[in-house]
């Protein structure tokens, strides 16, 4: 019987996000059997320093990356929006998942009835810190770094007055119940990817066995926000936001662009067919850097 090894990083959301590309592998091919091989990740364990500080968001796929090239691991699975901006060609992304709800979140500490502004907000990105200081000026935003359920046991120990989270993870987590705001996107843009999981494997393998899981919508979108983030060279250290969907079989892409010193945001859309979306999407974000 062909055994699929699934690399994925040791946290119980990066487990379950594994997990849901292993059902759909066995689901489709029952003589296939797969076995999740749990990877602690250099970006897991250095939790003292923002992301910038330290890297970028790269240091989450790196040693899934190097098990992938050394054969350790057949397959990775990542949040895409964890996905550097610049991918080893040796190891092409092959499918992604149906969307989960792309929104960010307010999480409340438990028990909680409201939101006390006077209290930090746990942040973990400049894109969200922008859009939230300029929803609720003057309120204070701290950085804050460990796997969802470790910010959660932080919030809840009274660290901080609330916490800015991605609802996908949430959701997957089984804890939409935390959720006491779903900022929409006209409030808070999300993240290039937010809500997509990402599937990689060696070039050139057979991989048709995860066609089940691949969505072609999200691969449209997925393509279209990351190619408007790669040519403002964002990602973690560099603030910036995209978001697709498909409406009536073409792209509306809004993408949000911020200056140097995060004194300028400015925000701009485009709509296309599904196979302009990388072109318009970097075409779009060269606009936008010009009027900023």
């Amino acid at each position: 019987m062909k055994v699929i090894r699934i690399g994925t990083r040791a946290s119980k959301l990066a487990m379950i996000q594994a997990e849901l590309v292993a059902k759909a592998i066995e689901g489709t091919f029952p003589q296939i059997k797969t076995r999740l091989i749990p990877m602690i990740t250099t970006g897991d364990r250095i939790l003292d320093r923002t992301l910038d500080q330290i890297g970028g968001k790269g240091l989450f796929v790196k040693e899934l990356d190097a098990a992938l090239l050394e054969g350790r691991v057949d397959i990775t699975v990542h949040s895409c929006k964890d996905l550097p901006m610049e991918l080893d060609e040796r190891l092409p992304v092959v499918a992604v998942s149906r969307r989960e709800d792309p929104r960010d979140v307010l999480v409340l500490p438990m028990g909680a009835g409201e939101w006390d502004p006077s209290k930090s907000v746990g942040c973990s990105s400049a894109r969200r810190r922008i859009q939230l200081t300029r929803l609720h000026p003057g309120i204070q935003v701290e950085p804050v770094r460990g796997n969802v359920l470790t910010r959660l046991e932080k919030l809840d120990r009274g660290e901080y007055g609330a916490l800015v989270l991605a609802a996908a993870g949430l959701r997957r987590l089984g804890l939409e119940g935390r959720i006491s705001h779903l900022f929409s996107p006209g409030e808070m843009l999300p993240a290039a990817g937010q809500g997509i999981l990402a599937v990689q494997a060696r070039q050139g393998e057979d991989t048709s066995y995860v066609k089940r899981f691949h969505s072609p919508e999200s691969l449209w979108c997925m393509l279209a926000e990351r190619a408007f983030v790669r040519r403002l060279d964002g990602g973690c250290s560099k603030p910036c936001a995209a978001y697709a969907v498909v409406e009536q079989g073409q792209i509306l892409l809004r993408g949000m662009y911020v200056s140097e010193d995060e004194s300028t945001v400015v925000h701009g859309r485009v709509t296309c067919l599904p196979q302009q979306g990388e072109a318009q999407g970097a075409a779009l974000a060269e606009r936008m850097k010009h009027r900023g």
